[in-house]
């Protein structure tokens, strides 16, 4: 689950949709993302958040404790093994990638300080930052970035980085700062793959034999060359990372930052005003306005890549994945109809009302407005209307035949269209039940039941996948800005990995995935994109019901120097915005 907001997760792109189509330009030899002569382009700069109290940090000042509230915990400290964006909240700040990318999109040096192409389009040059080390004092070379990407793709899975490593060939390190990342051929997402993939030491875990022995490995030190280091972790509470302030690129301005994990949305923006925090995404919009009386409390809002979605256990028989699969789905959810019906009986209007108080817009897709091009926004949706709901399932022959208001499955009285419904307890504390009962009654006027189960974030993983043991799930996604970061989670392969959580298949949509992602014209592969959107609204594995616009507030009186984008683009929590604040004079 790719960073489950989620998502967020997490993380993943390429702001121009030419650089998120990815490749090398025709006759060229350097990359996409670098200058002229293969040099790559300098970190962006920080922006000052509008509002901030000016002049209040003296020039060069640093120092002093940032504090992140978080509605939820990491589920796992190693990137083999956990999904969720509070894991990827702290493998940003510990580890690096061999390149970064800012808020726009747009690729700047990460360990990696030049790149470029070949002219056959497929292999790649880096030359390694000098003076790069890990947290435990050795030096980061080469050889450790060959290694990273040789263990995992020799992995059937390793969470969410495997896919990274797909379509490579070859990984070679003629010398300690020179990397060749060689693909069998051309790759679309080239700016995605070396920005997601987190650079692990070699010689941590090169003591690991296999997968199993890999994924099982706690990673409590978390040793990586990132601009911050784990200094005190407690699972479930708190995790205390410390500034490196000598490393080779991203040196912080402040000591330290603490993520710290609070039971329920309204303790959290409490800890904000009365100064126990001093940042945090807003759990909930209804404390908005609140907020922005505080005259020591600054909200920003602003776009974002982040979705929220509704879907369906839909695996199949044939590829319920053996060993772990329950595959317990309810059976009317095998009937695209059913599901096509829920779509038409679902009011995104009415959801983006009674949750995000109008801060978003319908959704449509995995896709989302912010990639750009690759949004098929020519695709029309299924509009809300009940009368049509209730017609299609009339036809296709789920009758209420007691006249209890439930529908029953064809032919079988005794089997109810009563489904099974989660979310994450944990992260989605704050509007989760308000979400259910807005679906719940806007379902059952189809003659359909919803029953809550409330599970946390991890007892929901183990019922979803690989296991599907689930008849509906909300839950979230935090996509890149390459249109088809979440699009890999619908295809068939990602069934037995745990990434894929709907079970869908599809032949047609497979060959469409695998075709976009050796192409590289640009125009050609929007268009693949497209008809994959297509191919997902018409089956329905999901429903998208809004894009919600970011919502995070912080202390004015505590830090300043938060980065912002002109475009409206926001995520404070992100590394580039942690290194660059510091604290009020």
């Amino acid at each position: 689950m790719p960073q489950k907001t989620l998502l967020a997760t997490a993380l993943l792109l390429l702001a121009l949709l030419l650089a998120a189509c990815g490749g090398a330009p025709a006759g060229g030899t350097t990359a996409p993302s670098a200058e002229p002569g293969g040099a790559a382009p300098a970190a962006p700069e920080a922006t000052a958040a509008p509002g901030a109290p000016e002049a209040t940090a003296a020039p060069g000042a640093g120092g002093g404790t940032l504090r992140i509230g978080r509605t939820a915990a990491p589920d796992s400290l190693n990137p083999g093994a956990g999904y969720l964006t509070e894991s990827f909240d702290l493998w940003d700040l510990a580890y690096d990638t061999l390149i970064r990318i800012d808020l726009k999109g747009n690729a700047y040096p990460g360990l990696a300080r030049e790149w470029s192409v070949a002219e056959d389009g497929r292999t790649w040059s880096f030359k390694l930052a000098e003076g790069a080390m890990w947290h435990d004092g050795q030096p980061v070379t080469s050889e450790d970035v060959k290694f990273t990407f040789d263990m995992i793709n020799g992995f059937e899975a390793f969470a969410l980085l495997k896919d990274y490593t797909t379509l490579l060939e070859s990984v070679a390190a003629p010398n300690p700062t020179t990397v060749v990342v060689t693909f069998s051929g051309p790759v679309a997402n080239t700016d995605e793959r070396f920005s997601s993939l987190y650079i692990l030491p070699k010689h941590i875990w090169e003591a690991f034999p296999d997968e199993t022995a890999a994924t099982e490995f706690e990673n409590l030190a978390l040793i990586g060359s990132g601009p911050f280091k784990l200094a005190e972790y407690k699972p479930g509470e708190f995790a205390r990372l410390t500034a490196v302030k000598d490393h080779y690129a991203d040196a912080p301005k402040i000591d330290e930052v603490i993520y710290r994990v609070f039971g329920n949305g309204d303790a959290m923006v409490q800890a904000l005003r009365t100064g126990e925090v001093d940042m945090m995404e807003v759990p909930t919009n209804t404390v908005v306005r609140s907020l922005q009386a505080e005259p020591t409390i600054k909200v920003e809002i602003g776009s974002g890549r982040d979705l929220s979605d509704i879907f369906f256990n839909v695996v199949t028989p044939e590829n319920c994945p053996p060993d772990v699969g329950v595959c317990s789905g309810h059976p009317a959810l095998q009937d695209v109809r059913v599901r096509q019906a829920l779509a038409h009986a679902t009011d995104k209007q009415g959801l983006i009302d009674g949750i995000l108080l109008g801060l978003g817009e319908p959704g449509l897709s995995l896709v989302t407005p912010a990639q750009g091009e690759g949004f098929a926004s020519e695709l029309q949706d299924y509009a809300f209307d009940v009368a049509k709901a209730n017609q299609m399932l009339d036809e296709a022959g789920y009758a209420d035949s007691d006249g209890d208001g439930v529908r029953e499955m064809p032919g079988d009285p005794s089997k109810p269209l009563t489904f099974r419904y989660s979310y994450p307890s944990d992260q989605m504390a704050s509007d989760g039940q308000r979400f259910y009962e807005l679906l719940r009654d806007q379902w059952k006027q189809a003659g359909v039941e919803l029953k809550l189960t409330q599970l946390d974030g991890d007892a929901l993983t183990a019922v979803c996948c690989p296991a599907f043991d689930y008849d509906v799930i909300r839950w979230g996604w935090g996509a890149g800005v390459d249109p088809a970061s979440l699009l890999y989670i619908t295809t068939t392969e990602q069934i037995p990995t745990g990434v894929s959580e709907a079970g869908y298949s599809s032949a047609e949509y497979d060959a469409l995935f695998q075709e976009q992602q050796v192409t590289v014209d640009k125009a050609k592969r929007i268009e693949l994109l497209h008809k994959m959107q297509a191919v997902l609204l018409r089956d329905v594995p999901y429903i998208i019901p809004y894009y919600a616009q970011n919502v995070e507030a912080y202390r004015s009186d505590r830090f300043t120097g938060w980065v912002l984008e002109s475009d409206g683009r926001l995520a404070l929590s992100d590394r580039i915005s942690i290194i660059a604040v510091t604290p009020v004079k």
